[in-house]
This record gives C-alpha cells, structure tokens and sequence, in this order.
C-alpha cells in the first residue's frame, strides 16, 4: 500500500507511525483509518519489530475524526456514528492494546476528541509541555468514544473523568502528568529525543516479558486477586523458559550488560 496519510518507517528494531495530515491536525478520514490498520499489520508480522512508537506531524498529534467525512446537513437523516466507532475506532483500539511490544506514542500537540483516546490507548504516554488532551464530544452532543469511556476514570478517578467528559475543557500536558493521565510531560525541544531514546531502550529490552507485562496488567482490574495470581503463575512459567530469562541471569552472573533477543 502506497501511504498518503501517514508516514512509516522501521529501523533497528523501532517501529515508528506517524498520523500525516499536519493541515487538519492529523485528523482521521476512511483513508487514513485504512492506512494505519495497514501498517499495524505490518508490525505485526514482522519480527524484528520489538517497540512502536505513533505521534503526529506539525503542530497537532491528532483532532480525532475529520468532521468533513461525518457531516450532517440541517434536516437530513443523521450519521450511524457507531457503524465508525465498531469498523474502524474501536479495532485500531484493541489492536494498539494486543501488539506484543511496548507502544510508546508521543503527543506533540493537541490531542482531542478520538485523538486523546487514542493516545490513552497506547502503553506509555509522552506528551510535550505545550500538548493538550481535550474530550471535545460534550459540545457535539456525543459520548467519548475510542475507549475514552474506560480509560478516563480508570486513569484519573470517576470525579475527574466525569469533569473532562462532561466539561469538555482542555487539560494541559503537565496537568495530565500530575493526574496520572500520561507517564511524562517533556519540554517541546526535547519530546523527540526523549521518545527515541526510550524506543532505543525497549528495542534492546526482553519484549516478551514487556509483553506479558502489558497484558498483565491490562488484565488485573476485571481479576480477582486469585485469578492475578494464576495469571502470574502462568507467565512466569513461560518466561522462566525464554531466551531473554536465560541470558537476564547469566549476564547478571557475570556482571555485564545483558543482550536480549526479544525471545
């Protein structure tokens, strides 16, 4: 597939999307849904891939949906919104959530709308001071969508997820790092280089640990504290049969720097 909408690149283990329509503030079309699902794909299939990274081009990460593809004209029959959110929205959700490696994206602008929730779907969160996260659906008479409805109150509380929801007010970059929303706040001069240099860091890291990390941890809020513990019990079995386990010990043994394969 020739790529219109976004950029894509892998390299030395670092697999990098960014959303390109820096005119509309990343914002999606069919197309670049179309675009992205592509390239996830790719990720997937490709082994050497062992961290992902999504951002945005320009001024803005991403204004969520280009409201020029959902327009409704005074009178005329409505838009099933929701028809979007099962094709597109929601799939590009849960498979940012199931890749088998850590997903960093890094915010370097406005996040609003489906754009904030796609950020929130992602593993950690770096965001520059100037970024903002905004839940513009109150003021279109909509709901949060693209899972917004589950991570705000599991990130921030019920109080404040409801405020954000509801108000639809803009949340700066350091805010949200003090609400626990995101993992960092970074100055705007440094968002690039702090964000390759984790990426750099998770390429050479045990992905497979990281990966069941991930899916651990995604797991435990809708677990009993028994159910958490035969999870554990389970993965821990499977890692203590890996590549990286192996050499985590032996490199430990011996005092040097460990190199991790991925497997």
């Amino acid at each position: 597939m020739n790529y219109e909408n976004i950029l894509f690149e892998i390299n030395d283990g670092i697999a990098q999307l960014t959303l390109n329509r820096p005119d509309k503030l990343n914002s999606f079309t069919q197309a670049m849904h179309d675009e992205v699902k592509h390239a996830i794909h790719r990720v997937n299939g490709d082994k050497s891939v062992r961290v992902f990274v999504l951002t945005g081009a320009g001024r803005g990460f991403c204004a969520g949906q280009d409201l020029a593809d959902r327009a409704v004209e005074p009178g005329a029959r409505g838009v099933d919104l929701g028809d979007s959110v099962e094709k597109n929205y929601a799939p590009l959700v849960l498979s940012l959530r199931a890749l088998p490696m850590p997903v960093i994206c890094a915010v370097n602008g406005v996040a609003a709308g489906a754009g904030a929730n796609l950020a929130l779907a992602c593993d950690i969160v770096l965001a520059a001071k100037s970024a903002s996260f905004v839940e513009v659906f109150c003021k279109l008479g909509l709901i949060p969508d693209t899972g917004g409805t589950y991570f705000l109150p599991r990130l921030v509380g019920t109080a404040r997820a409801m405020g954000m929801a509801m108000l639809g007010e803009k949340l700066s970059a350091e805010q949200a790092e003090a609400w626990g929303l995101i993992w960092k706040c970074v100055p705007d001069d440094e968002l690039a280089q702090q964000t390759s240099a984790m990426a750099r860091h998770f390429a050479s890291a045990p992905t497979k640990g990281l990966a069941f990390t991930k899916q651990a941890l995604y797991a435990s809020p809708a677990n009993t504290l028994q159910q958490q513990l035969t999870l554990e019990c389970g993965m821990m079995s499977e890692l203590g049969n890996s590549d990286d386990y192996r050499e985590g010990v032996a490199a430990f043994m011996a005092k040097r720097a460990p190199n991790f394969t991925g497997k």
